[in-house]
């Protein structure tokens, strides 16, 4: 598990907030508008009438959530959520700014293209957030240009404050509620689960219990 240490000042840059003009989505959203913005609403797939729902709380530059995403997650996705056995619901939980423009960029796309694109980030998590030199921004927004997001429009989003500061509110409401540590972290019902599974085997049988 990846433990985070929660500041304003990891999330927020003095820049003046810029709403993005024309969003990927297709809506522009006022700064002052954040209570409605739809960037905002749940990311769930699933089936609607699953008995269980798992919450996944991940940072997209953390290390051990990569791990659950490319190794443990294509194969619950297969095995429960294609099949109708689960809901499950994505939460952000960032604990640096690179991680939060990474989750900003992904909330800006149709929510049919969210999760495709956050498979791909952390796939390619070594490459574009953690390689020697460079800078991990520029590698991100190159990442995003992969998922049809212009300069322009990387650059609106990684300076909308607004937003920013609506995720990062999330981020504590969550880490209050829940008593989050690091990432990642579970819930499975009413059941909470604050590590890797690393088994597909170990989050089926968490899955049963909460049935």
């Amino acid at each position: 598990m990846t433990r985070l240490s929660l500041s304003r000042r990891l999330f927020v840059s003095a820049a003046p907030a810029l709403a993005l003009a024309g969003s990927v989505a297709g809506t522009a959203h006022a700064a002052d508008a954040t209570s409605n913005d739809p960037r905002l609403s749940p990311r769930i797939i699933g089936n609607p009438n699953a008995k269980v729902l798992v919450q996944e709380w991940f940072s997209l530059t953390c290390t051990h959530c990569a791990h659950f995403a490319t190794e443990e997650f294509p194969k619950i996705k297969e095995k429960l959520i294609d099949t109708g056995k689960i809901r499950y619901q994505f939460h952000d939980f960032s604990g640096d700014r690179v991680g939060l423009t990474a989750a900003m960029v992904a909330r800006s796309l149709p929510e049919e293209r969210y999760v495709p694109f956050i498979e791909a980030l952390f796939s390619s998590q070594m490459q574009w957030a953690f390689a020697a030199g460079g800078d991990p921004m520029q590698r991100l927004q190159q990442m995003s240009a992969l998922a049809g997001v212009s300069a322009a429009q990387f650059d609106a989003i990684s300076k909308d404050n607004a937003f920013a500061e609506a995720l990062f509110d999330q981020v504590k409401k969550d880490a209050d509620t829940y008593n989050i540590q690091g990432t990642p972290y579970f819930r499975f019902n009413n059941t909470h689960y604050d590590q890797d599974p690393e088994t597909y085997e170990k989050f089926a049988d968490l899955v049963a219990k909460a049935s």
